[in-house]
């Protein structure tokens, strides 16, 4: 009996990923192989928040499906974290993995610090990245100026945070603790996955997440809570997007 739910919940896990973020590993490690083989990743140039449509409001109409449509793996998450829900009143999927506004302020605070502590070392791992060829040319945003580029871009990062920390931390460690797996591993795996995705930027920003994933992977698994992460990594995240969106051009980049 065991053994069936182990496996029912390996399947669970190859399911959610073939639909979120293990899709996007494997997109990312072709992506390097592409560039790899054009030429040095020095040369190659890799833009986030990519605009998908000269036509201004197809381009946004485009941009919110793309946002809402990569949520879905997320509630796909808590329908199934509720399937397993001993009784009724067990703590719900949202509570476990730590997912609400039980406690707003120390969240907000808490990734406040953990974006400063991990958003400076970034910037110089990406010019050593730069410098040694192993990271490509990074383009935060892609959109043309509309009223709507910045909301979208805060958007954007608010996805991309709760994608990446409701999946691959909090959904994740669940589950590998219930195969068995030892915390150590779990983190490190899940800290693999993160880096795996973003290697279509380059080695450096694989490495740069992997270890963004180990601190967050060991964080989580001493607060129980992803809304810090989810705070940190959306506060990167916006100033990254938006504020490219915004000075990029005035400072000479892009």
């Amino acid at each position: 009996m065991l053994l069936a739910s182990t496996r029912r919940l390996r399947a669970e896990v190859l399911i959610v990923l073939g639909l979120s973020l293990g899709q996007s590993a494997v997109y990312s490690v072709v992506q390097l192989l592409d560039k790899m083989t054009q030429g040095p990743l020095a040369h190659a140039t890799s833009t986030l928040n990519r605009s998908q449509s000269t036509r201004e409001y197809f381009d946004l109409t485009y941009q919110l499906l793309d946002i809402a449509f990569a949520l879905v793996p997320v509630v796909l998450v808590f329908y199934f974290l509720s399937l397993h829900r001993q009784t009724a009143e067990s703590p719900s999927g949202f509570t476990r993995l730590g997912f609400n506004f039980a406690r707003p302020g120390r969240d907000a605070l808490q990734g406040l610090g953990l974006a400063a502590l991990i958003g400076i070392p970034s910037l110089g791992l990406y010019a050593a990245g730069r410098a040694l060829g192993i990271t490509t040319a990074i383009i935060p945003s892609g959109l043309d100026s509309y009223w709507w580029t910045v909301p979208v871009l805060v958007l954007s990062a608010v996805r991309h945070a709760v994608v990446e920390e409701v999946i691959v931390v909090g959904y994740l460690l669940d589950r590998f603790g219930k195969f068995g797996w030892s915390t150590p591993l779990a983190i490190v795996l899940s800290a693999l996955l993160r880096g795996s995705y973003h290697l279509y930027q380059g080695f450096g920003p694989f490495i740069g997440n992997a270890v963004m994933g180990l601190v967050f992977g060991w964080i989580y698994t001493k607060t129980k809570r992803v809304m810090p992460l989810v705070v940190a990594h959306a506060l990167l995240d916006i100033v990254a997007f938006v504020g490219f969106s915004v000075f990029g051009k005035a400072i000479g980049l892009g």
